[in-house]
């Protein structure tokens, strides 16, 4: 085995390195705790936590895979039900399986009556992060016999009834800020069909999906599915790797991606567009005086991505298609002049030398608030879409954190630079 030497003045230590099948080995760290050394990397930006067969990513090549499938190719020939088994299994299903599983989650949408008066005693003004997660946690209560994370086959219900009523709560969440009233699943549609409907249907009139919003909408769970250990991902592992059932864990990551620096960003990408739309200022002035302030524009650049974010590539085709279409002109003209906003934003960005040479390019969040917003969903609404695409990834590395025979519970350390011991001072002589 590979080995790398790290010299601390006069202490040698001989690190065990971990090869990697692509991307950058890792160097075993853990035993330098026993010699009276800690490793000190604020926000683990060189710190692997996990050995994961799940998502791999280079952001300077702009490659993102799952399970070794480019994501180009899955979104060109998969869909959203076959990619969570893919993250899940690691191969792709046989027909029977696939139909199989399609078939386990659609029959799984429906909630009962009791769940559904539990949803309708959230104020309607509430975030719907806040009441996604809340409803997720509460499912475990509903189906307590799926709790047991020993047991294999409860794990495979949980993951499955997650799956499949996590869309149902966000059409729930969805409807009820609309004031109207909520629909039941309808098992003869695909997942994004029926979700779709459960959304935008007028009770007891016919209702069809339009397909390319159907398709888009598809593709953007697709690229959502998985993103390797990302904050959200890494506090469902940490809190999976204290037994904390698989219901807990999903919603502690919703929690972690309702952040407006993970998950929201989308949102505010919106609140951007429209501030550029509302300023008075044309989008060059606008840019022109963020970049003289070193004022940050939302949607441009990304953590990991140094060059072109493949997932905002792909949400950008889709967005041009439905930018296209003659309905989509009928938009109110304040819509209108946000897609306008963003087109001219998007044309600086990628041939201004300034965000060039800064990496800065448009990011998966300049598009998906878009299309979101297009297909009739409120800003308020877009990471409850982003979590409906994550939950496949989330369940897949919980899995796969629990096989792992190397998880310990999730127990950082810290450098201590506090003051040194001193004595209590009674209150009347401070």
């Amino acid at each position: 085995m590979a080995t790398a030497q790290l010299d601390v003045d006069s202490n040698k230590f001989n690190l065990p390195v971990v090869k990697a099948s692509a991307g950058p080995d890792g160097i075993v760290v853990s035993k330098l705790r026993n010699d009276g050394w800690v490793t000190l990397d604020p926000g683990f930006l060189t710190t692997a936590q996990c050995e994961s067969k799940i998502t791999y990513i280079d952001g300077k090549h702009s490659i993102l895979r799952y399970c070794g499938y480019p994501i180009e190719q899955l979104c060109e020939n998969s869909d959203f039900l076959e990619v969570a088994w893919l993250l899940r299994h690691g191969e792709l299903p046989s027909r029977a399986e696939y139909e199989q599983f399609c078939a386990d989650i659609n029959h799984k949408t429906m909630v009962g009556e009791d769940f559904r008066t539990f949803m309708g005693s959230f104020p309607r003004s509430a975030h719907p992060m806040s009441v996604l997660a809340s409803a997720i946690n509460a499912l475990a209560t509903f189906y307590p016999d799926t709790t047991d994370i020993s047991d294999n086959d409860q794990l495979d219900e949980a993951a499955k009834i997650i799956m499949a009523k996590a869309r149902t709560i966000v059409s729930y969440i969805f409807r009820r800020r609309r004031d109207e009233p909520m629909l039941y699943p309808d098992y003869a549609r695909g997942y994004v069909d029926d979700f779709l409907r459960m959304c935008f249907a007028v009770p007891y009139e016919p209702f069809e999906s339009d397909p390319l919003y159907v398709h888009a909408l598809g593709r953007l769970l697709i690229i959502h599915a998985d993103h390797e250990q990302n904050c959200s991902t890494s506090v469902v592992r940490i809190a999976g790797s204290a037994h904390a059932n698989l219901y807990s864990a999903v919603a502690a990551g919703v929690n972690a991606l309702s952040g407006p620096l993970h998950g929201g960003a989308n949102e505010a990408v919106l609140r951007q567009l429209k501030a550029i739309r509302d300023s008075g200022k044309s989008v060059a002035e606008f840019v022109r005086d963020a970049k003289e302030n070193g004022q940050k524009i939302s949607g441009l650049g990304h953590r990991v991505y140094k060059s072109y974010d493949p997932r905002a590539a792909i949400a950008r085709k889709y967005l041009e298609k439905i930018m296209e279409r003659e309905d989509t002109q009928k938009l109110p003209s304040d819509e209108r002049a946000l897609f306008a906003v963003a087109t001219e934003l998007e044309d600086i960005a990628l041939n201004d030398e300034y965000f060039v040479s800064r990496n800065l390019y448009p990011n998966v969040d300049f598009y998906t608030g878009l299309i979101y917003r297009a297909i009739g969903f409120d800003p308020a609404m877009f990471t409850t879409l982003f979590a409906l695409g994550r939950i496949p990834g989330w369940i897949a590395q919980y899995r796969e954190m629990l096989a792992d025979p190397n998880t310990k519970i999730g127990r950082p350390r810290q450098v201590y630079t506090g003051p040194v011991e001193r004595d209590f001072v009674p209150m009347d002589e401070r």
